[in-house]
């Protein structure tokens, strides 16, 4: 037998919690607004903060006391009835093809994983070794300083084509 709960329901900790939350709040904010002290703006915002913060307790102490009959509980929870007729053929055929789209998209994301770097490591990592982290490749970018007096321009060959710069520095980055 469940028991019966009166007066303030189930979640009598969160009730408590909201009601003290809005006392002290509101005990803030009001010595905020009439006691003359330098720094009543900082106890109208932490008042009217606390108040707010008492929000989360309220929505905790009502959700807490929402009663739901086991009837309605069946379809939620996937127990359901045999006897429904054609709706429960309908519904379960949509549930079935709905599991199978959902399983199918979620294996073929495990299965391919990511780019393709990834299938690199799980080849060394298949071929009977430890795993091994992918190389990176590294791509050189050219980084020219340009200076107006004086320099004469030189060539730097760079990804299969010449390109004059002043005074050029490379720097190689991992990608």
């Amino acid at each position: 037998m469940e028991p019966v709960y009166r007066g303030l329901g189930r979640c009598v900790c969160c009730f408590w919690l909201a009601v003290a939350f809005d006392i002290v709040g509101l005990a803030v904010l009001l010595i905020g607004v009439f006691v003359n002290v330098f720094f009543y703006d900082l106890l109208i915002y932490a008042g009217a903060i606390v108040i707010f913060l008492s929000l989360i307790w309220w929505v905790f102490w009502y959700s807490g006391n929402i009663e739901v009959p086991p009837a309605e509980l069946e379809d939620d929870v996937g127990l359901l009835k045999k006897d429904k007729g054609r709706v429960s053929g309908i519904s379960s055929a949509v549930r079935r093809l709905s599991s199978r789209m959902s399983s199918g998209i979620r294996n073929s994301l495990r299965r391919n994983g990511g780019p393709s770097s990834t299938h690199t490591a799980r080849a060394q990592r298949s071929s009977g070794g430890p795993p091994v982290a992918p190389q990176a490749e590294q791509v050189t970018v050219a980084m020219a300083t340009m200076t107006l007096q004086g320099a004469t321009p030189h060539t730097t060959p760079a990804v299969g084509c010449v390109v004059e710069m002043q005074h050029a520095t490379t720097l190689t980055l991992p990608t």
